[in-house]
């Protein structure tokens, strides 16, 4: 069974400590590359959270449902406008076994969020839940970070991803087991300091395009960005289209 943490103040206070990913530009490229791999089709999104995503893409004309592990996360997206539950259906469940009626056009699941899935058996069962879920010919979308191993100088296991004056964040990994952990030190206006943690299991590129074909979906094309720019060896993340062949 999947953790989950975005319960409580974690998913009260989700979208202003994920504030920089729900900038314009970045929600405007997301949207933009699934309104139209989607084609008009309706999309799935697992893990849909507070409707970061799929908010501005119902804006956009897709019908949109979502599963979420976390009631709490999806009381945060009904608060929002357009977030009624006549206007986004969501199941509240594990994204790896959790079924909706109906068949999509797009499956799509954003910011790393296959690495919450912490066994390798669960991210193969999400693949196969998207499957699933898809009329033949649709597609399934992931946005995953590459794995900052190259960046771990020998003899470490830690690597910064933010340092501000509010908060302190960095992962720390165990390669044996692809595990790592995301530590956050957040301080408060008053000086004190809160910390938490996250554990997710990191996956290359080359392991998903596996999961995906023991799901019987072939790999369609591979971006660095949302903005479609090349995947290369330098690549710190990717967006990923898998298919699902035509009857």
């Amino acid at each position: 069974m999947p953790q989950n943490v975005f319960v409580g103040t974690v998913a009260r206070d989700y979208d202003a400590l994920e504030s920089t990913l729900s900038r314009p530009a970045p929600v405007d490229s997301a949207v933009a590359f699934l309104a139209e791999v989607a084609g008009g089709g309706a999309a799935l999104e697992f893990a849909i959270g507070t409707g970061r995503i799929a908010l501005p893409l119902h804006a956009a004309g897709v019908a949109v449902h979502g599963i979420e592990i976390s009631a709490d996360m999806v009381d945060e997206l009904r608060r929002k406008p357009g977030g009624g539950e006549g206007r986004i259906p969501v199941a509240v469940g594990d994204m790896a076994t959790t079924r909706v009626a109906g068949e999509f056009a797009l499956v799509y699941l954003v910011y790393n969020t296959i690495q919450n899935l912490l066994e390798q058996d669960e991210q193969v069962a999400c693949f196969r839940n998207a499957a699933a879920h898809l009329a033949p010919g649709g597609c399934f979308v992931v946005e995953s970070g590459v794995p900052s191993v190259r960046r771990l100088p020998p003899g470490t296991s830690a690597v910064p991803f933010d340092v501000s004056a509010r908060h302190l964040g960095f992962d720390t990994y165990e390669l044996a087991r692809q595990r790592l952990t995301s530590h956050h030190y957040f301080t408060d206006e008053d000086g004190t300091t809160t910390y938490s943690a996250t554990q997710h299991r990191f996956v290359w590129p080359a392991e998903l395009d596996l999961m995906a074909r023991l799901a019987g979906l072939e790999l369609r094309e591979r971006w660095s960005n949302w903005e479609r720019d090349p995947f290369t060896d330098d690549s710190e993340s990717h967006v990923s289209v898998w298919t699902k062949p035509p009857a």
